[in-house]
């Protein structure tokens, strides 16, 4: 993975090596966290994250499964996804919005636990590598659908 220098971390643009979590954390001992993979390409108007609108619904949707409400709004979301590929000056990148619970109280109820959202960008390549598409790839196809987020 190539370090891009920011995160965006709580609202904020971080440095990269300044988001940090406690080890005491909920999602270090429960793994409460959501998290979505977005791919954001170049384009002649700058970068375009593909299907932005989807994924910050299927990122809220996740969520909202998982009784953690997020601080931020979906726009707060979108705005913060731009500012920090903006930040990072990348023309594609993928894009990693992750949801988690910090550290108030250990327990399994996480209810007082506070809800921490960091966005993080980086360069990546071919995803499956460049070999993927001179040699192709095997794949499966699953009849399970994906649940519902009610």
């Amino acid at each position: 993975m190539v370090r891009a220098s920011y995160i965006w971390f709580n609202g904020k643009v971080i440095p990269w090596g300044d988001a940090k979590i406690h080890i005491l954390s909920h999602v270090t001992h429960y793994g409460s966290s959501v998290f979505e993979g977005i791919r954001a390409y170049a384009t002649p108007r700058g970068p375009a994250a593909f299907c932005l609108k989807p994924h910050i619904d299927r990122f809220w949707d996740s969520c909202k499964i998982i009784r953690m409400p997020l601080p931020y709004t979906k726009e707060q979301i979108t705005d913060g996804i731009k500012e920090i590929i903006r930040a990072n000056g990348h023309q594609s990148c993928y894009i990693r919005p992750i949801a988690f619970r910090g550290l108030e109280v250990l327990g399994v109820d996480p209810r007082r636990c506070p809800v921490e959202v960091g966005i993080a960008t980086w360069e990546w390549g071919r995803y499956l590598g460049p070999e993927a598409i001179e040699q192709g790839i095997d794949a499966g196809v699953s009849s399970w659908r994906r649940m519902a987020p009610d």
